[in-house]
């Protein structure tokens, strides 16, 4: 019995699963340590077939040196758009570890192996809201979306320009900061504002050690304050894969 075997539709599907199969593994949600590594390669090459008659039309099959060079391309793309995935969801975690460290929870932090972050209570709980509600929304379809629309960016055969991407990287950096600061900027200027309090009326009264009360009172103003902000994170999160999408679509 003779099979008929497409080995230019194969060789182009192996370059989309090895450039899949990187984004996977870096962006969220499905970076995080809860899915084995098995399960991540098996959808990256299940999506690779999915899309695999898209990316094979006009692909020239590659000889020895010029297919493993082009594996490398494709798996520095696929890193390069995890990345810019996984940056702007680390708004939500920085912005945790901001409420951490100016309600005095830093003190807590411990290692969780699976999200791969070293934080205390709201660095944890912030980052893995923004993966729960990555799946709840279906924000994970938008961005496999994006990630199956830069092969009409950067064919399987082409090559990325490095120069770009990098001021990328440089502009979304200084947007993640801007966006930590945006999302626990008011409850941290609250609770600086209520350090200064304490410091004035321990100058005013030394008698009343008010920075004694001063650690009850912080920690009571941030869970107060803080389900406000965990409130508002289904809209920053809805924002979050917009810019996410945004960022993808400018590799080139």
């Amino acid at each position: 019995m003779l099979i008929p075997v497409d080995f230019t539709w194969l060789e182009a599907t192996m370059m989309a699963a090895v450039r899949i199969t990187a984004f996977l593994m870096i962006a969220p949600p499905f970076s995080h340590g809860a899915i084995p590594a098995r399960v991540k390669a098996m959808l990256g090459i299940g999506l690779a077939l999915a899309i695999g008659t898209a990316v094979s039309p006009g692909y020239e099959p590659l000889d020895t040196a010029p297919f493993l060079g082009a594996l490398v391309a494709q798996l520095v793309t696929g890193a390069l758009l995890g990345f810019l995935v996984m940056a702007a969801f680390a708004a939500v975690q920085a912005a945790g570890n901001l409420l951490d460290v100016f309600g005095g929870f830093q003190l807590a932090q411990a290692f969780d192996p699976q999200s791969m972050v070293n934080g205390a209570q709201f660095t944890r709980l912030f980052q893995l809201t923004a993966v729960v509600l990555l799946f709840a929304s279906d924000g994970y379809q938008l961005i496999i979306a994006g990630l199956a629309r830069s092969f009409t960016a950067v064919p399987v055969d082409g090559m990325l320009d490095i120069t770009g991407p990098a001021e990328l990287m440089t502009d979304v950096v200084g947007q993640l900061l801007l966006a930590a600061v945006q999302i626990a900027g008011p409850l941290a200027l609250v609770l600086f504002l209520a350090d200064v309090g304490l410091g004035l009326v321990t100058r005013v009264a030394p008698a009343l050690n008010a920075f004694a009360l001063g650690f009850p009172l912080k920690i009571l103003l941030t869970l107060g304050l803080a389900g406000a902000v965990f409130a508002t994170l289904p809209g920053i999160v809805a924002s979050l894969t917009g810019d996410a999408l945004e960022w993808m679509g400018q590799v080139r």
